[in-house]
């Protein structure tokens, strides 16, 4: 907990059984105050190993994507009654020792959204990010930045905080269950007048890392420009997008809603 208010750190898991433990004992257990984690029905013993260290697991049925494993995280978290949510990939790529900075980051009420960007300090490099990643990254981040208007070194971390109020008020039903998810999320964020912060991490890239191959990085890039272009577009009154405007998609539905939806969850993995 941070000035009164309860963290919890989500894990969104798929096949993270030979870095699961590493990452888990990382992460500052001092100020975390819940651990969770969504397997997306790994082929391997993600689960088991999550379950033997005690984590507050949910398993899905199928593979419903990484967007779609990070929904299931969200509402869980809510339901357990977060106040600050982390989300942490469990492939030990990011270094779980920033979860206090970016929490108290959240909790100072200066920010609704924390970035761990890799981009910050040249750790990405440093740290083994693939020379064709590295340009693509660059050049999406820098049309992003101008179509969102904003100043961003990355918009490609996988390692972010968020403040309740923020996951309440996006529309993240609507959002894809794919990896452009992470890119639908931010842009809904500064649609929604939501405040964005950043802090310098060094990355790992190792075999037992997660990533995506080549043509899921291409498919992910064009959703990424149309993510953007449709925000800008949006906000021109020439498109009118469900990731910005479909309050129905949105995790706020009252206390005893959002549990209950959770329970059912709970019943079904």
């Amino acid at each position: 907990m941070i000035d009164g208010k309860r963290v919890a750190v989500v894990l969104p898991a798929y096949n993270a059984a030979r870095t699961l433990r590493q990452t888990y004992q990382e992460i500052p257990h001092d100020i975390v105050d819940d651990v969770i984690l969504t397997d997306d029905a790994s082929k391997d013993d993600t689960l088991l190993i999550a379950r033997s260290l005690g984590i507050h697991t949910l398993a899905h049925d199928e593979n419903r994507g990484y967007g779609g494993n990070q929904k299931s995280c969200y509402e869980s978290a809510l339901a357990r009654g977060a106040d600050i949510v982390v989300m942490l990939h469990p492939d030990y790529q990011y270094t779980p020792r920033l979860v206090t900075a970016m929490a108290s980051m959240i909790a100072s009420g200066h920010y609704d959204v924390v970035l761990a960007s890799r981009i910050l300090g040249r750790g990405a490099l440093a740290g083994g990010m693939p020379l064709y990643k590295y340009f693509f990254n660059r050049l999406l981040t820098f049309v992003q930045n101008l179509l969102l208007r904003q100043k961003l070194s990355e918009y490609h971390s996988g390692y972010r905080a968020f403040s309740r109020e923020l996951l309440e008020k996006l529309p993240l039903r609507a959002c894809s269950e794919d990896f452009v998810f992470d890119n639908q999320m931010l842009a809904q964020a500064r649609w929604f007048r939501f405040r964005t912060g950043e802090i310098s991490c060094p990355t790992k890239y190792f075999a037992e890392a997660s990533s995506i191959n080549f043509r899921r990085s291409v498919t992910y890039g064009l959703g990424v420009l149309a993510t953007s272009f449709g925000y800008r577009l949006n906000r021109m009154g020439l498109m009118r997008s469900a990731i910005f405007h479909d309050r129905a998609a949105t995790l706020d539905r009252g206390p005893g809603e959002v549990a209950e939806s959770y329970r059912a969850f709970r019943r079904r993995a």
